[in-house]
């Protein structure tokens, strides 16, 4: 028996249809990073201490890590129009509430409720991208979806820093409620309701272990850095929960059936690559953005505006790349695409490794559009070439699961610079007070009027040793990132491309 043709919106509609999805997942791409500096306002206002606020930022991840997986079943099982409504719809709200929090435990809450509902529109929004479009517009479509999800970690910091200011810190959550009521009404008039729906059960242990283990891991991830990881008792209890909920969510997927992570997602070898991959690219590509803004604005002395005019030239290139990437990927193998990539991104970190505390403004800028260049040469083929060999059936689950590994890297990603950042900080910092003496005729000749006798000289001192060995921190940082970038390109072998590249107009689209 013959299928029918797959049919697909009209152009314009289909524009209707990615306005809105686009900005439901661009507004959860910015809220990631946009508290971030608002936190010692909102600690002022809220009365907290700098511990209790850090939950600001820890509900959200933790909901989003936990909602994530289940927005795929979800959309598989009530439509995806409904999950998305009910989505930004909560989201909107949540933003809200957040804006208009009196103290700690209602925006905890409201955060709570924001990352949850937030959870699904980024991987649905792609599902929904790749489903409305033929085979032929992936590359374009993917375009499309990465510029708003790479948008988010650019600009949130950038625009949290001057709606903090301009305003206040309640403005970084009240932004989005115009955006979120345009999404849904845009959703509610143009999405189409799909008739079919998938009748599968619930699988509530895997479900449960795995948001236990997705939970112990973004704690962990979250909050060791200030409690001083394994040395501490809670760290060491979420580990413990992490590994027994790891154990008993892999078991279970290997022996039940309709299982909640379907291990057909993972037999696809594109599919299981580009998961890893994605890890990966969010640590070398996403955990690097936080460490340079505060480098530009802690060392360097640059304002939150300035800082993301500095930044803007990341985003300049990234756009130019992927303008490019989708003629590139039809003429060129998609895998050496991808490679060169991983070479551009990798020598913008090499570039950052060899600059110092009186960096020129401009030797910024290039480096910053190198990196935004790399990285959108990598985003677009990887989005594609994931998706071209997965079964459409498939397409909910694995776009929730892709989403989900993309964030897991960037909460690793930022977790371990910060932690070889500290490290070598102070190991740099040891070095340089080593030689600060009054006999170092080094010391006489730099500061042949330093009084090692006055208290005011020697704070002077400490602040310069400090100013010095934290940007030796992040030099050595953007080398770890280099080198690890270099290491990823084997990965890039293991990807399988069909002789007809990645336009594979005979594969259906689902519904």
């Amino acid at each position: 028996m013959e299928h029918a043709a797959p049919t697909y919106p009209t152009r314009a509609r289909r524009m209707l249809i990615t306005i809105p999805s686009m900005i439901a997942s661009t507004m959860v791409a910015v809220d990631i990073t946009i508290a971030n500096v608002a936190l010692p306002h909102m600690q002022a206002s809220l009365s907290a201490s700098q511990e209790q606020v850090l939950w600001v930022l820890t509900s959200y991840l933790v909901a989003g890590a936990i909602a994530t997986p289940l927005s795929g079943w979800l959309a598989g099982r009530v439509g995806r129009k409904l999950v998305m409504l009910v989505s930004v719809g909560g989201f909107t709200v949540a933003s809200a509430l957040c804006g208009l929090s009196t103290d700690l435990t209602m925006i905890v809450l409201a955060r709570f409720m924001q990352g949850a509902c937030g959870a699904a529109l980024v991987p649905l929004s792609q599902a929904i991208l790749l489903d409305i479009n033929p085979p032929e517009e992936h590359a374009k479509a993917m375009t499309i979806f990465a510029l708003g999800s790479m948008a988010g970690p650019i600009i949130g910091p950038t625009l949290g820093g001057w709606l903090t200011d301009a305003l206040s810190w309640r403005w970084v959550f009240f932004i989005n409620v115009p955006f979120g009521i345009l999404s849904f009404a845009g959703m509610w008039l143009f999405l189409v309701r799909r008739s079919s729906r998938e009748q599968t059960r619930f699988d509530m242990f895997g479900f449960v272990t795995l948001s236990i283990a997705l939970t112990a891991l973004q704690l962990i991830l979250d909050r060791g850095e200030h409690l001083d990881w394994w040395d501490s008792r809670e760290i060491q209890l979420y580990t413990v929960i992490l590994l027994i909920a790891g154990w008993l969510t892999g078991v279970h997927m290997a022996t039940a059936r309709n299982t909640f992570i379907r291990p057909e997602l993972f037999r696809d070898r594109n599919f299981a690559v580009g998961s890893v991959f994605s890890i990966m690219i969010g640590i070398v590509a996403f955990a690097t953005l936080p460490l340079i803004v505060v480098m530009t604005q802690s060392l360097l002395g640059y304002s939150a505006l300035h800082a993301g005019m500095v930044g803007l030239p990341r985003a300049i290139g990234t756009l130019v790349a992927m303008l490019m990437v989708t003629r590139l990927i039809a003429l060129i193998d998609v895998r050496v695409v991808i490679l060169s990539g991983l070479a551009i991104m990798g020598l913008s970190m090499l570039m950052y490794s060899h600059i110092d505390l009186y960096v020129d403004e401009r030797a910024l800028l290039g480096i910053g559009f190198v990196q935004g260049f790399g990285s959108g040469l990598i985003f677009v083929p990887l989005s594609v070439v994931v998706f071209t060999t997965l079964s459409p059936a498939l397409r909910n689950e694995g776009a929730a699961m892709y989403a989900l590994t993309r964030n897991i890297g960037n909460a690793i990603g930022i977790s371990l610079l910060n932690v070889q950042f500290v490290r070598d900080i102070a190991a740099s910092r040891a070095t340089l007070v080593q030689g600060l003496r009054p006999d170092n005729p080094a010391v006489i000749y730099a500061r042949p009027d330093l009084d090692f006798g006055s208290v005011d000289s020697l704070a002077r001192l400490n602040a310069e040793v400090v100013r010095q060995a934290t940007m030796v921190g992040n030099v050595a940082s953007y080398h770890f990132v280099f080198v690890l970038t270099l290491a990823l390109m084997p990965l890039v072998l293991l990807i399988r491309v069909r002789k007809e590249r990645v336009d594979v107009s005979a594969l259906p689209i689902g519904e």
